[in-house]
């Protein structure tokens, strides 16, 4: 018998096939012009733009779940071309509250009557989100923040992570390998992260492991669990009022130091994400306030992480490589995480690198330069080979979001001199120069005990090549089915000259309908010689770099 939650799943399915089937066919066209032959075709970015807006559309209509989807999807430049990009990025995680009576429900099966437990409750949610939604009250004369589970939502979230398994095979079909790779990444990313950001137990953990971090600092502020008034549903928190982070005006009001804030906030993740190894994950300006002397304040820590030990070494490498601006440095490193594919066109790659390094520094940058780079990669580059293992995926996340905050604060900020101020100061560059040392005297070592060793080997196998005894075993690579080509186009040949062979003689016989039989299967083979010998062809996705103003500076406005 089916199950009430499956019942819902495949009506649910149904619905979001619905809204999507129409973006898919047209992306199957993009492929193959008459969806399963043809040839390609190119799509324009006026194009890209209308279906992101159709996108952003159906995922609004779609509900809480896809909005998360949306949010996240729009951190992932591997998988989607820069338009969608842009178009997701607007996608702001405020829906309406449920009604308080709903939402009263969920309080008191978690604590017990309001009246009890609170001293002050306003039934008015001062903010609403997809998952959740906040209200302001009093507990022992304290003001506090109480953030209740949505209702229903725990139903309709797995309902819908059903939908998207079953709907993966099928997107498959639709993709390059290059994305499929990223596209079951993200999947099982989100439905660990949104079950992750449901439960309030483990945000208030997170929330107290990354205060405790933050201690000793003064620009920092986090608010601490009220755990006696918090639960798997509910979460309790000391209430810290402050200034939107992006209110530019009004902390110029202030008399703020913008600059200052911006370098504040890039050291704290930094802080995070190489040292601590926990990090909040979720930095929209609705997520960071300001106070009234410049400290900075973290809401929100359902969405957050751990970063292991490998990829924090791998993290430091890398920016210790774009201080240096070692572009075969940062190269390994992203090669090393398992972001780049190892196949990757180093040239163009490092040209990327170069110009993202330039842009993170603030300098000014030519639109053909732009243009340059980004004709070489697609003239170069099947499919761009960027790729996003889960373990760094909310890493990208916080580097993106941050980045757009910190940009917002100064147009001009630095990225690459306060991370390399951090490093030095934290000793990471010391470490490295000692380790790079250390590496190097390995090197010598092992090059002066292979100079001893190289000559009396060299004279046995001097020795075996005189006696004739000398034997080789040679294996070739063909990743990319060269040899399978050239086969099959030799097999196609032998057939079109037999084909061709055949209906001469058919109809020199005057056997019209047997020739014309031949000449149609000729013409066939023609075809599939044809195709064999055309170049690969699809569609490509142009490299994001590091600012949305440098996508403006692309498009040459």
């Amino acid at each position: 018998m089916v199950s009430l939650a499956s019942l819902r799943a495949y009506r649910r399915f149904f619905v979001v096939a619905w809204h999507f089937l129409p973006l898919l066919l047209s992306y199957a066209r993009d492929r193959n012009r008459f969806l399963v032959f043809g040839p390609s075709r190119q799509v324009d970015s006026e194009t890209r733009i209308e279906r992101a807006n159709t996108l952003l559309e159906s995922l609004l209509t779609l509900g809480p779940t896809f909005i998360k989807l949306g949010q996240l999807l729009s951190t992932r430049p591997d998988i989607l071309p820069p338009e969608y990009v842009d178009e997701l990025s607007k996608l702001q995680d405020e829906v309406p509250p449920a009604e308080w009576g709903k939402a009263e429900k969920v309080l008191e099966a978690e604590l017990g009557p309001v009246d009890s437990n609170f001293e002050e409750f306003d039934t008015s949610a001062i903010s609403g989100a997809s998952l959740g939604q906040v209200y302001s009250a009093r507990v022992d004369g304290e003001r506090v923040a109480v953030k209740v589970r949505r209702p229903g939502i725990e139903e309709l979230v797995e309902a819908d992570l059903r939908v998207i398994r079953w709907s993966l095979p099928i997107l498959m079909r639709f993709i390059g390998q290059g994305r499929a790779f990223s596209l079951e990444n993200l999947a099982d990313e989100f439905a660990r992260t949104i079950r992750e950001e449901m439960d309030y137990d483990r945000e208030a953990s997170m929330l107290e492991e990354i205060r405790s971090n933050f201690e000793d600092e003064d620009d920092i502020a986090i608010p601490r669990v009220i755990e006696s008034h918090s639960g798997p549903r509910v979460l309790t928190m000391e209430f810290i009022g402050g200034t939107k982070i992006n209110r530019v005006d009004e902390l110029d009001e202030k008399g703020i130091d913008r600059h200052e804030l911006a370098t504040t906030l890039q050291r704290a993740y930094l802080q995070m994400i190489i040292q601590d190894g926990v990090f909040h994950a979720d930095p929209h300006p609705g997520n960071l306030a300001v106070e009234d002397d410049g400290t900075i304040v973290f809401y929100d820590f359902g969405m957050s992480g751990h970063v292991d030990d490998f990829i924090q070494r791998k993290i430091v490498d890398f920016y210790i490589a774009v201080a240096n601006q070692d572009i075969d440095g940062i190269l390994d490193a992203l090669i090393e995480m398992g972001t780049l594919s190892p196949e990757a066109d180093r040239a163009t790659m490092g040209s990327v690198m170069e110009l993202a390094i330039e842009d993170a520094r603030g300098e000014d940058i030519e639109t053909y330069r732009v243009q340059q780079i980004v004709e070489q990669v697609e003239d170069t580059i099947y499919e761009f080979p960027l790729r996003l293992p889960s373990n760094l995926a909310l890493v990208l996340r916080v580097a993106t979001v941050v980045e757009g905050v910190c940009v917002t604060l100064d147009p001009g900020f630095d990225f690459i001199a306060v991370a390399t101020e951090y490093l030095t100061e934290e000793g990471y560059r010391e470490e490295s120069i000692k380790k790079y040392v250390s590496e190097t005297g390995d090197q010598l070592q092992a090059s002066a005990q292979s100079l001893v060793r190289t000559p009396p080997k060299l004279e046995r196998t001097l020795d075996r090549i005189d006696r004739d005894d000398l034997y080789a075993r040679v294996s070739i690579e063909d990743d990319n089915d060269v040899f399978d080509l050239l086969a099959k186009r030799l097999i196609y040949g032998i057939l079109l000259a037999f084909g061709g062979l055949t209906t001469a003689v058919l109809y020199a016989a005057e056997a019209v309908p047997a020739a014309a039989i031949s000449g149609v299967i000729s013409l066939i083979i023609v075809g599939l010689l044809y195709r064999s010998f055309r170049k690969r062809r699809g569609i490509r996705a142009t490299p994001q770099f590091t600012r949305q103003n440098l996508r403006e500076r692309r498009g040459g406005k």
